[in-house]
C-alpha cells in the first residue's frame, strides 16, 4: 500500500516512479523503492542516445525481465517496445553512462591500481570464451544506474509521459508482479543453485576450456607471425628489428638500399652545419691532395728511371 504523502513527479530534472516492494518472509513489512529516470544525455552522442532513458537508483535485484516488465505493462505500454537493457557494472557496457553517473570516491581509488594488459591470462578478457557460469542471475549494488534503450523515439516518449502519470496517482507498479516463475528465485534457493553450479558438467567444462585454448594457440600464432614479419621488414633507418625467435632469412637487399638512400638524402645538406665539419672537411681533401701529389711524384721518377735505363739495340 502507497503511503499518503506526496509523491514529487520531478527531483533535479528527473522523473519519479515510486514502485511497490511486496512483503517477503524474511521481511514482512511493505515498503517502497523510488526510482529516477532522464532522458539518455552522454557526453559522447550514440546512435541509441536518442531513443534512450536513463534511470537511477535500481532495485538490487534488477534484471532486464524486471525492467522491461515495468516500464511496458505495468505502466500500461504494449511490450516489446524496449530492444535492451544495460546496467552499470555489468559485462555489457553502458554506452556514454559515465554522463550521468558522478565517480566515487572508491571509483577514483580503483583507477589508480595498474591495469590488467589483454594478455594477463584472464580468461574473460579473450572473447567468445568463459568458464560455466556459478550464480543463477546478476545482483545490483544500491543506487546503480542503467540504461533502457527503446525500439524509437516514440515509445520511449510514451514510456517516461506514463512515469510522470503514475506518480502522481497511489496505484504505483508492484515490483516483480507477473514474473513469478520467470526470474530465478533468491534467498535461500539462490545459494543452493549456486552450490550446484560451482561443479559443472564435465562436459561443458571440457567445451569451455577447450574453446579458451583454441582461441589462445590462434593468437599466439598471429603474434609469432607477426614478429616474424618484423625480422623481415626494414624500419626507416634501414636496421632489422631484433625480436625473440629464431633466425630468418636476411631482408631484400632492394629495400635496405632503398632506406639508406632516403637516409642519405634527408641528411644532405646537413654536412657544412658546423664549423668543425668545415674545417675536417678542408683537411681530408687537402691530405688526399698530398697523397696523390706523392703518388704522381713517384710515378715520374720511376719514368725518368726507365729513360735512363733505356740501350737500343
Amino acid at each position: 500500500m502507497a503511503p499518503t504523502d506526496a509523491v514529487p513527479s520531478e527531483i533535479a530534472g528527473y522523473r519519479v516512479l515510486p514502485i511497490s516492494l511486496p512483503p517477503l518472509p524474511s521481511y514482512p513489512v511493505p515498503a517502497t523503492h523510488y526510482l529516477y529516470l532522464h532522458p539518455h544525455e552522454p557526453k559522447t552522442p550514440t546512435p541509441t542516445a536518442a531513443r534512450a532513458l536513463f534511470l537511477v537508483n535500481v532495485p538490487i535485484d534488477s534484471t532486464e525481465l524486471h525492467i522491461k516488465n515495468l516500464l511496458s505493462v505495468q505502466i500500461g505500454l504494449p511490450q516489446g517496445r524496449i530492444e535492451e537493457v544495460q546496467f552499470e557494472g555489468s559485462k555489457k557496457k553502458i554506452e556514454g553512462a559515465e554522463a550521468h553517473a558522478p565517480q566515487s570516491d572508491k571509483g577514483r581509488r580503483k583507477g589508480r591500481k595498474r591495469k590488467r594488459a589483454p594478455n594477463d591470462g584472464d580468461i574473460s578478457e579473450i572473447e567468445g570464451t568463459s568458464l560455466p557460469a556459478t550464480w543463477d542471475r546478476e545482483l545490483r549494488t544500491d543506487g546503480l544506474t542503467g540504461v533502457v534503450v527503446f525500439v524509437d523515439r516514440a515509445s520511449m516518449d510514451a514510456a517516461y509521459k506514463a512515469v510522470k502519470r503514475i506518480s502522481k496517482t497511489n496505484n504505483w507498479p508492484v515490483w516483480g508482479e507477473g514474473l513469478e516463475g520467470k526470474v530465478p528465485a533468491l534467498g535461500a534457493a539462490r545459494y543452493l543453485n549456486h552450490h550446484r553450479l560451482q561443479y559443472p558438467d564435465r562436459q561443458e567444462l571440457l567445451e569451455s576450456v577447450n574453446a579458451y585454448m583454441t582461441e589462445y594457440s590462434a593468437r599466439e600464432a598471429a603474434q609469432a607471425r607477426a614478429r616474424a614479419r618484423k625480422r623481415q621488414v626494414p624500419d626507416e633507418d634501414g636496421f632489422i628489428t631484433v625480436t625473440k625467435g629464431g633466425r630468418v632469412e636476411p631482408a631484400r637487399q632492394e629495400a635496405a638500399q632503398q632506406l639508406a638512400e632516403k637516409q642519405k638524402t634527408k641528411q644532405k645538406g646537413l654536412e657544412d652545419f658546423y664549423r668543425f665539419q668545415t674545417r675536417e672537411k678542408k683537411k681530408a681533401k687537402a691530405a688526399e691532395l698530398m697523397k696523390k701529389f706523392e703518388k704522381d711524384k713517384e710515378m715520374v721518377k720511376r719514368m725518368k728511371e726507365r729513360r735512363n735505363t733505356f740501350k737500343p739495340e
